[in-house]
């Protein structure tokens, strides 16, 4: 979305409203959110009843959006702050909710973000390339699988296709053979690099094919290249936030995600349509 476009969406709080609606809304199908039920009215301004359990709810209850009370145009405001990768901070310099609110509402679009990845049922499939990485703060000592302290990630990614990423416990063989059969097709060819806790893919239906870094980075098709870029790409973003607790990691890793399968794409919408999203279960 060009930023005249935006401009005029946030021109008046009717029309940010109206916006906001029609992302909660698909198809202007109105429903409840508690029953699901679509026998509903309209009771007074902004406000519904369903006629079945007799729940009163507006266009943003049940929602992730729903969970914090600021006007449509701040919400959107801060969504378009939140896509520009704008901090915390210096969004709140430019919006009228105070800091710690604009702190809130981002990590709600984390979350809403990250509600969003956990429903996806698609299994990667094809030529797919898995590695695991380590992310924290700059610390004195060994590096990489050796160091201490840090969060270890495993990631997914599908050749001309999208990457998924887990924190996980530990890189250990059971860890990472189990997060590839809950996230790869059987059938698929996995590049990996020579680490051990990979050696048993070949015996869970996959065609295996390692390559040795300590000799060359690739080998014909055999490489892990594109997953090694999308470290390098949410390590690069991740540094900017001067630091980020263990609790609240995986939804900034999640961001990561969304943002690397998305960065052709207008995110504006995309962060909107999650933020729209029913709340399911807590996170």
């Amino acid at each position: 979305m060009s930023l005249e476009d935006f401009e005029l969406l946030v021109k008046s709080e009717v029309r940010a409203r109206r916006h906001i609606a029609q992302a909660c809304w698909k198809g202007g199908r109105i429903f409840c959110p508690r029953c699901d039920s679509r026998k509903v009215y309209k009771v007074r301004r902004q406000k519904y009843r369903c006629k079945h359990c007799w729940y009163e709810f507006s266009d943003q209850s049940g929602r992730w959006i729903g969970q914090l009370r600021i006007t449509a145009r701040d919400w959107l405001r801060i969504a378009k702050l939140f896509e520009l990768e704008v901090s915390a901070l210096k969004a709140s310099k430019q919006v009228a909710p105070s800091y710690p609110t604009v702190l809130k509402a981002y990590h709600l679009i984390r979350k809403s973000i990250a509600a969003e990845s956990s429903d996806g049922k698609l299994l990667l499939r094809g030529e797919v390339e898995a590695d695991e990485s380590y992310f924290g703060g700059r610390r004195k000592g060994n590096r990489g699988r050796g160091a201490a302290g840090k969060v270890p990630v495993f990631g997914i990614l599908e050749r001309q296709g999208v990457v998924k990423v887990e924190v996980v416990p530990n890189v250990s063989a059971g860890t990472l053979l189990g997060m590839t059969v809950r996230m790869v097709r059987r059938g698929s060819i996995v590049y990996t690099d020579r680490f051990g806790s990979y050696d048993s893919l070949m015996f869970c239906g996959y065609r295996h094919l390692r390559v040795d870094h300590q000799r060359r980075f690739s080998s014909g098709k055999v490489y892990i290249n594109g997953l090694e870029g999308f470290w390098s790409y949410a390590k690069e973003r991740l540094i900017k936030h001067h630091g980020v607790s263990k609790e609240r990691f995986p939804f900034y890793l999640k961001e990561m995600e969304f943002r690397y399968n998305h960065r052709h794409d207008n995110l504006f919408n995309l962060l909107l349509n999650s933020l729209c999203l029913l709340v399911a279960s807590p996170l």
